[in-house]
């Protein structure tokens, strides 16, 4: 057996069982792949897929055991090319970093920015998507490195530690008749159309139980992934906008929007960034995420990547 046959097991499973996606994922021909794969069954004498001529239809339960061992069997040799590349060239390679369209236009650019101070020879990909997006970069290889406020936490496959803290604004136009008030209720807010994230998008979760709780049924005139979309709708007349607080934060004093703090109708909400476990971690993208939050430390990075300790809350 080798790693070519284990790579075309993987990738079969990934593209669905369609061995010609998976053959033009690897650069190689439909049945090159389908005799590796035969080949890597006579040799361990089961069937990994159950077939239907030359098709294959499904996992079988010592396809599905081996694919364990051949996920484990690949990410240590990918690990093990890490491990050559940062000794060999500790400040030279790529970061690939995932995460929402909220942390890539408000938090990551002072933190890439001082990553490429320190670290001039790497090159730095960001791959903007949905939480679930994020997640599944990273399970794929697509990613170092992924940030998100939303589901990250879900997936078992996946290092995550809590970064920062942060809570909505509601935003709206100086003559809105909620600018006046100090602080505004539920009830209150569910009298005027709302513009705010689309539902897997940050912290709009915390938003959606909050009148559910009370049993409200806000009028929803607009959802978007962007903080900008918002407030542009926002200076329209549209409604109230429900956003996230460092939205704001360049927002200047001459502004027509009026922001009011929000925590104490949805709470708060917690960023955090994630790391596919078992995998080597090169020194500058520890770096990246001490960069992002002062309570991510080496220490604690490593701590939790070797699976000592289950607790990192803020």
């Amino acid at each position: 057996m080798n790693l070519h046959q284990f790579r075309f097991v993987q990738e079969a499973v990934r593209r669905d069982l369609n061995l010609t996606e998976t053959a033009k994922a690897l650069h190689t021909s439909q049945p090159g792949v389908s005799k590796a794969i035969l080949e890597l069954e006579e040799e361990l004498g089961v069937a990994l897929f159950m077939r239907h001529g030359k098709r294959l239809k499904r996992m079988t339960a010592p396809g599905q055991q081996a694919l364990r061992s051949i996920d484990i069997i690949l990410r240590e040799v990918a690990n093990l090319r890490r491990i050559g590349e940062e000794f060999s060239r500790q400040d030279t390679g790529r970061l690939s970093i995932a995460a929402t369209h909220t942390q890539a236009k408000y938090i990551l650019p002072e933190p890439v920015a001082e990553l490429r101070q320190r670290y001039p020879k790497v090159t730095v990909s960001l791959h903007q998507g949905t939480p679930e997006q994020v997640a599944q970069l990273l399970l794929s290889d697509g990613a170092d490195v992924g940030l998100a406020t939303e589901s990250l936490a879900g997936f078992d496959e996946l290092v995550t530690l809590p970064c920062y803290e942060w809570q909505h604004l509601l935003v709206m136009k100086r003559d809105h008749p909620l600018a006046t008030v100090d602080r505004p209720t539920l009830e209150q807010l569910a009298q005027h159309p709302l513009i705010s994230y689309h539902p897997s998008f940050t912290g709009r979760t915390r938003i959606d139980q909050a009148f559910a709780l009370r049993r409200l049924q806000p009028t929803i005139a607009l959802e978007a992934i962007d903080s900008d979309v918002i407030k542009t709708y926002v200076r329209s007349g549209l409604g109230v906008g429900i956003l996230a607080e460092m939205a704001m934060r360049d927002e200047p004093s001459t502004s027509e929007l009026v922001a009011k703090p929000a925590a104490h109708l949805f709470g708060s909400n917690t960023s955090r960034i994630a790391f596919r476990k078992g995998v080597f971690l090169k020194s500058y993208v520890i770096t990246f995420a001490e960069l992002i939050s002062r309570r991510l430390t080496r220490s604690l990075i490593e701590q939790a990547m070797s699976g000592v300790g289950d607790n990192y809350e803020l």
